[in-house]
């Protein structure tokens, strides 16, 4: 297992799209704007790879000095629950350590609050709609 940062536009990057389209996108009949995507050059993108496979991904995007957001985690199917959303998690809260963050926020689904839990995250407001299903906010400080 190798974990990385992934550049925008890359073949990687490409496979990002296609996991993130499989897992989060497809099952609501939705899929990415090109406004969307544009701005994700902007992102720190993480991957977790086995032999160049892209298994698992995640993005931070700033929303201030001091705080970023997780966005987008999506691990491949058949594979969830084997460890690797945990461990680019991990990955992702030390990027964000290194770029002296001191709080991650995410808009979690409510499906799974219990995961980002045991990590550590706490439920910060009220459940709200969005993509069509619910959602929670949560955060962590780092």
């Amino acid at each position: 297992m190798a974990l990385k940062m992934i550049q925008y536009g890359t073949q990687e990057y490409e496979q990002m799209l296609v996991l993130r389209r499989q897992i989060l996108r497809k099952p609501l009949g939705l899929d990415f704007s090109k406004e969307e995507l544009a701005k994700e050059e902007e992102h720190v993108l993480l991957g977790c790879f086995d032999d160049e496979v892209l298994e698992g991904c995640c993005m931070l995007v700033e929303k201030s000095q001091r705080e970023v957001r997780l966005r987008q985690l999506a691990v491949l199917s058949g594979l969830q629950g084997k460890g690797i959303g945990r461990v680019l998690m991990v990955f992702a809260e030390n990027v964000a350590r290194d770029r002296r963050y001191q709080k991650i926020i995410m808009h979690a689904r409510i499906s799974s609050i219990p995961f980002f839990d045991k990590l550590g995250y706490h439920v910060a407001g009220d459940p709200f709609i969005e993509l069509t299903i619910p959602h929670v906010v949560m955060e962590k400080e780092l």
